[in-house]
């Protein structure tokens, strides 16, 4: 696959896709709330440039568009579940959610936590949407943006730096049950990575960023 990248500008002296890190940095330098991103796509970064920052471009794509594009590289099964964690700090006030990968639907959140991490986030999300899933006997797969979280899920611990406090109990708590959970059920969901550089942010991101 070619390592080239195109820069989106959403907001610059200068907007638009451009094919260097040069024209781009032009575009964004000494501009005030500048927001830009980079794509390894040229089809997905004019999808994401359509949209503006923090949309969700697979809501947007047509089957039409999706299936030409699909023959060009590798794309996200749309008939899935996405989750993602957001914290203010690490550790801070942390939540997380899923939502349908197409339609950019939230199925379900918790949070605000008063303490914790966004591995921690990421880690009960997964969890979550995967105990949802088994009782709805949806088979689907789950696209999280964490590699730590992925690994804490298949071995079935949490291996934070977090330490417990008043202000993180029921955090904890919900770690444990969260383990439990694992340890207790099996499920025939895939856990899959989401390519965030081919496929911009992932769908249950917050766009906070």
């Amino acid at each position: 696959m070619s390592s080239k990248k195109f820069y989106v500008v959403w907001r610059g002296s200068k907007t638009g896709i451009f094919n260097d890190w040069k024209n781009c940095e032009q575009a964004i330098k000494g501009f005030a709330g500048a927001l830009y991103k980079s794509f390894n796509n040229e089809e997905i970064a004019k999808y994401a440039y359509q949209i503006g920052p923090g949309g969700n471009l697979w809501q947007k794509m047509t089957d039409k568009d999706y299936t030409a594009l699909s023959k060009k590289m590798e794309l996200p099964v749309l008939n899935s579940l996405s989750v993602d964690a957001a914290c203010s700090g690490n550790p801070g006030i942390m939540e997380y959610r899923g939502v349908d990968t197409k339609s950019g639907i939230e199925l379900f959140s918790q949070g605000p936590f008063e303490e914790g991490t966004v591995n921690i986030g990421e880690f009960l999300a997964i969890v979550h949407g995967l105990a949802q899933l088994k009782k709805e006997k949806k088979s689907i797969p789950i696209y999280t943006d964490s590699m730590t979280a992925m690994k804490w899920v298949k071995e079935k611990h949490v291996n934070t730096r977090l330490e417990r406090s008043s202000r993180n109990k029921q955090l904890f708590e919900f770690v444990g049950r969260a383990v439990m959970w694992l340890k207790s059920n099996s499920y025939s969901n895939k856990i899959l990575k989401w390519d965030t550089g081919n496929w911009g942010e992932i769908p249950a991101d917050y766009g906070r960023k």
